[in-house]
């Protein structure tokens, strides 16, 4: 089990109720408590160097820790549409790629480091042409077509040399900073826009190209300086649902990738004879014994990375009993339990902590059907957090997109799951990812003390900024209107972990809420300016 130490929390007796505050702080020994905050934006991050500044600011505003940055292969190799490689490309050499496609990336990790957030480099597809196994039948499969594991691994070579810290681009002064954290492809098990074919004749193809994808990057990665303990290198980066009937095309549910992965059934034995031969698999038990072995990311990396989307149902819905191969938010112990089983039908007793790197609902507005509405967004992304939280194995939960793109109109046109719209204007969910809280019972009898969950997602900066703990107010506002008046205090300590779980009676029902205004002490951060979080109603009977 994951060493976790207590949260400190002190709640102060309010100066409008102090003989209605009791504080009884939860136990968190089987909690998360120092869940990472991460944050992906390719579009803001990447493709705009002008309005960069402005969104790292935003982004150490809301107390953003990490950014997951996809690293797009066929977006930085030289003659990507063509079926021929450069002549005499030396794949593996950072200087043999066209400076401008670095650029980017190279203006990214080194906003990073200014800004003190670290960086998730996910290197994936498509490929380049030249890299493609053959023809796909169909032009938008064309990137992602049985994608060579041997070019892959040398395009990794190379991005892990360039970002190793010791990589001096030509004609600069300095090296570039060092990356230490990586992902490998992005939702393999996800058809045409990532890998293709997902089957053929309903064999699971997908997973054995994946894997050999999976392991040339692990090499590359050792290869150039990057390895577990420095490093974090996570594999999975599956989608959460998926097809039935898979197909080239059509993606396959998570769970049933993930065993195609391993080579084990749905009975999670190993595969045998001609089933695993079709697969990619060994054949017999005498081969199966190497399988770890000759597949050491699967064994050996830092964790397992997923993405739990839910579209619009709420995160503690989980999914239906005629899907038990999907991997929602609410079916993360589903998957651990598959990764468990797997891992000790080889004879390991590693227990993946779990990355949870790809995460939002979309919204509507701006988004016309098939989302949320902006309230309820802000709602789920709260519970959500929660959920990760009380999970130990969850080690960081990635909220994907920080605005809105201006092409949405209907349903999967774009992405919607900003927490600001295209035109700029905050959504409730500005606030409620800034100071999550969450109350998993709102409705008790009067006397009985509710729990009040929270984070105060700035104190990642203030915290080492001003070297003080930072404190914030529960507020809470009586009846149905009226000012907020001070209920308590939370102070955080530790700028390793934001979160606070407290229990409060309340004095009668009414809406609770946090306040937190920041400090002086970092000039990048509006010093005397206070935020709040989503005011969360409470009933006494």
């Amino acid at each position: 089990m994951l060493q976790i130490r207590r949260i400190l929390i002190r709640v102060a007796v309010g100066l409008a109720f102090p003989s209605a505050l009791v504080a009884l702080p939860v136990a968190v020994a089987h909690a998360s408590s120092t869940q990472e905050a991460s944050f992906q934006d390719n579009r803001l991050l990447l493709d705009n160097p002008a309005r960069l500044p402005q969104t790292m600011q935003t982004l150490k505003l809301l107390g953003v820790q990490r950014l997951r940055i996809s690293v797009v292969w066929d977006q930085i190799a030289p003659s990507a549409n063509s079926r021929k490689a450069p002549k005499r490309f030396a794949a593996s050499n950072p200087a043999a790629y066209p400076a401008a496609n670095w650029a980017p990336f190279d203006r990214i990790v080194t906003a990073a480091a200014k800004y003190g957030m670290g960086v998730n480099f996910d290197v994936m597809g498509g490929a380049p042409l030249w890299a493609v196994g053959g023809r796909a039948p169909a032009a938008n499969m064309a990137h992602v077509w049985y994608p060579s594991a041997s070019a892959f691994g040398s395009f990794v070579a190379a991005v892990g040399t360039r970002y190793s810290g010791r990589y001096k681009p030509r004609g600069a002064s300095t090296s570039l900073p060092r990356v230490s954290y990586w992902s490998i492809w992005n939702e393999p098990n996800v058809g045409t826009s990532s890998l293709s074919p997902q089957t053929v004749n309903g064999i699971e193809v997908g997973p054995r190209v994946f894997r050999g994808l999976a392991n040339a990057a692990w090499a590359s990665l050792l290869r150039t300086g990057h390895r577990p303990g420095p490093d974090t290198i996570l594999v999975g980066e599956l989608a959460s649902t998926g097809h039935a009937d898979p197909s080239a095309t059509l993606g396959m549910q998570p769970l049933r990738f993930l065993r195609a992965l391993y080579c084990v059934g749905s009975n999670y034995k190993q595969l045998r004879g001609a089933a695993a031969a079709a697969r990619g698999c060994p054949t017999t038990a005498s081969a199966s014994r190497g399988f770890r072995g000759a597949n050491p990311i699967l064994f050996n990396a830092t964790g397992w990375s997923h993405h739990p989307y839910h579209l619009t149902t709420a995160p503690n819905v989980v999914s239906p009993p005629a899907d038990p191969d999907w991997v929602t938010m609410a079916d993360l112990p589903r998957l651990e339990r598959a990764l468990d089983r797997i891992q000790g039908v080889y004879g390991s007793r590693k227990k993946f902590p779990i990355y949870l790197t790809e995460y939002g609902f979309d919204t509507d507005p701006p988004q016309v059907g098939n989302a949320v509405t902006l309230a309820t967004q802000a709602a789920y992304l709260n519970q959500a957090e929660y959920i990760a939280w009380k999970d130990p194995r969850v080690q960081t939960l990635d909220q994907y997109l920080l605005q809105d793109t201006a092409s949405v109109q209907s349903i999967y046109s774009a992405f919607a799951s900003g927490l600001i719209f295209a035109n700029g204007a905050p959504k409730p969910a500005f606030d409620a990812y800034r100071l999550p809280l969450w109350l998993p019972t709102t409705a008790a009898p009067r006397g009985r003390p509710l729990e009040v969950w929270g984070c105060i997602r700035p104190s990642h900066f203030t915290i080492p900024n001003t070297r003080q703990a930072q404190t914030a107010q529960i507020q809470f506002q009586p009846g149905s209107s009226g000012p907020f008046m001070l209920f308590g205090t939370v102070t955080i300590k530790s700028a390793k972990s934001c979160y606070f779980d407290v229990y409060l009676r309340f004095p009668e029902s009414g809406t609770v809420r946090v306040a937190y205004t920041y400090p002086p002490g970092d000039p990048s951060l509006p010093a005397g300016a206070t935020a709040y979080s989503r005011g969360i109603r409470v009933t006494l009977s």
